[in-house]
């Protein structure tokens, strides 16, 4: 049985006190009768089931996965990963790969997750599909993905049963329903796993040709919905009125309704700003020198149909070091920046080093939260948006409370917030640790400066009749735990008409989780638009498909694109087969109709 010659960890016992294999495994793989190795391809494992005292390297990251390793998650680490979009993940279930995620996966009970960020993401990327068969090395510490005749069989039975779930689905939810098209393509697709299953020696071409029927049904099989928001973050990196309207003509023949554009980013905006002007900072980001691209951007949007939400990036200025430019914020003003327990007393400004090496400004600070509505008023007097998006509206990344040093991760502590909470409190926070009964009062106290701060741009938003949304982590314990953001009680208290939650996975059974936490912690008025980074994160067009089926089964009120750099030729052609195309949901197939006798091989389970 070719089981044998593959990891059961299901059975496996773990030595918790170094996450290592108890016991060894076979050193070699036997492919069964008639399997045939196409790839194998060996990787060196930096650590498995990381601590804090066991991977040094990766200390500063979440997931404590560092700079190009590449890391073994299994249950013994916990229920995810808690890693960030820069790498990607394999989730693999006994010994196949069964998804392809891309950050904070799930880990399964009865297997891992291959996770790599740098040269290790490369090598999981060109060595790793659906269906691979893995054998870890715990000894040697290696891990080799076998790709075979059965992983094409596997991925094209898995696409095909997926495509006959969802057209289940929407054949029994919506009227008028035309499956045509995806029925004609799972014929297709089934009868080459037929072939594919006869002939061995031709079982890749056969199989290879299956998933590709199989890829077209999925395009198909997701209906249009008006009532959704179809939305995209942008960059605006494009710098004159023409290549503005070339953006929008894309986008609107692509059917997106709804764009966010990043209007204050890096400590900058991308319009003359006269708040900007008046507190000593640059008046505008020196691309854009010249002309006024967030008027072109609106005006010309609205005479397409597409509303416009400015992105913003809240209490995040950059990675570029102060004191390379003395009009930048933190230049000006040293005292707003955040600052780590480790090093609130540091003579340099700290960067968070797990998220791009970025500068950020305190919450607590009154000069900063006045700052910024300022700069809100502006926007909205002088440019009227259809909606604000606050992003970076937290602190900077910590650790995880699970780690010892936790509190040295810790963000927060500025001159202005530590006076402030030993004049309420009686106590500087950096002498407090996490099992200090004040601790608690001292994570509620940041809570509460960015909740105060989404309530005041709440109101400012309601008063103008202006949609806010902000930005979440959608795990909310981690947000409150790493980020210090407490988004349900934005929800609970009515600050903000939405969320756009960071769906950061290519896999849709951790987005439904992910979908599931929101629901369970927010009011019932606030809605969710999800965030979806599989083309950020170079999943494929199915993974996106997927991901917007569980939006539809979920009813979330729509999804948003990030970002319109990465939405390629690839992802296009996907959407616009049915998702994003009203017209094309209609189109009638040439070929003649479906036999009766054929719906059973469309609705009936292929299982392996």
């Amino acid at each position: 049985m070719k089981k044998a010659f593959f990891i059961f960890f299901s059975i496996c016992i773990f030595i918790t006190t170094n996450s290592a294999f108890a016991r060894n495994v076979y050193e070699q793989f036997i492919p069964e009768e008639n399997e045939v190795i196409f790839n194998q391809s060996t990787f060196n494992i930096d650590v498995i089931d990381p601590i804090s005292t066991t991977n040094l390297k990766g200390l500063n990251y979440p997931g404590l996965r560092g700079t190009n390793q590449l890391v073994v998650y299994t249950s013994a680490f916990g229920t995810r990963t808690n890693t960030n979009e820069f790498g990607t993940e394999a989730i693999v279930t006994g010994d196949i790969v069964s998804s392809l995620s891309g950050a904070d996966s799930l880990i399964p009970y009865d297997g891992l997750v291959i996770s790599g960020h740098g040269n290790a993401k490369k090598w999981i990327n060109e060595n790793i599909m659906v269906g691979s068969k893995i054998y870890i090395d715990s000894e040697n510490k290696t891990i080799t993905s076998y790709i075979t005749s059965d992983t094409f069989l596997y991925t094209a039975k898995e696409r095909i049963n997926e495509v006959q779930d969802m057209l289940a689905y929407y054949c029994k939810t919506c009227d008028d329903y035309n499956s045509k098209r995806t029925e004609q393509n799972l014929i297709k697709a089934q009868d080459y796993i037929y072939k594919a299953q006869k002939n061995s020696e031709d079982c890749q071409k056969y199989a290879s040709r299956a998933i590709e029927y199989a890829n077209a049904a999925m395009a198909t099989v997701v209906p249009y919905s008006a009532k959704e928001l179809k939305g995209v973050w942008i960059r605006p990196t494009y710098f004159c009125r023409n290549e503005i309207e070339n953006v929008l003509n894309d986008l609107q023949d692509k059917g997106i309704n709804n764009i966010f554009i990043e209007t204050y980013y890096h400590g900058k905006t991308i319009f003359p700003s006269y708040t900007m002007e008046k507190y000593g900072f640059i008046k505008q980001y020196e691309d854009y020198l010249g002309f006024d691209p967030l008027k072109i951007w609106i005006s010309e949007a609205h005479k397409r149909g597409i509303k416009v939400h400015v992105w913003f990036q809240t209490f995040y200025v950059g990675n570029t070091p102060p004191e390379t430019n003395p009009l930048y914020i933190l230049a000006k003003k040293p005292d707003w920046a955040n600052r780590q327990k480790k090093n609130a007393d540091s003579a340099q400004i700290p960067y968070s080093v797990s998220e791009h090496n970025g500068y950020f400004i305190d919450p607590a600070n009154p000069e900063v939260q006045d700052f910024l509505y300022e700069l809100l008023c502006e926007i909205i007097k002088k440019y009227k948006p259809d909606g604000i998006n606050l992003d970076y509206i937290r602190y900077p990344q910590s650790l995880s409370s699970n780690y010892s040093n936790y509190d040295q991760s810790n963000w927060g502590y500025t001159t202005y917030a530590r006076n402030e909470f030993k004049t309420l409190y009686g106590t500087d926070p950096i002498e407090l640790t996490k099992t200090d009964y004040l601790w608690d009062y001292w994570k509620y106290y940041r809570y509460n400066k960015v909740n105060t701060f989404v309530k005041r741009i709440g109101i400012l938003c309601r008063n103008n009749s202006i949609v806010l949304t902000t930005v979440i982590f959608p795990n909310k314990k981690t947000a409150m735990d790493t980020k210090l953001q407490d988004w349900r009680s934005w929800s609970l208290n009515g600050y903000v008409n939405g969320f756009t939650p960071l769906f950061l996975t290519c896999d849709d059974k951790t987005e439904a989780n992910l979908i599931e936490e929101i629901l369970r912690n927010k009011a019932l008025d606030t809605k969710v638009f999800g965030g979806l980074f599989v083309t950020f994160m170079n999943g494929s067009e199915t993974d996106l498909i997927k991901q917007i089926h569980m939006t539809r089964k979920y009813d979330l009120n729509g999804v948003i694109l990030f970002d319109y750099a990465h939405y390629g030729k690839i992802y296009d052609n996907a959407l616009n087969q049915s998702i994003f195309n009203a017209g094309k949901r209609d189109v009638m197939i040439m070929e003649s109709a479906i036999p009766k006798q054929n719906k059973q091989l469309i609705f009936g389970k292929q299982r392996k």
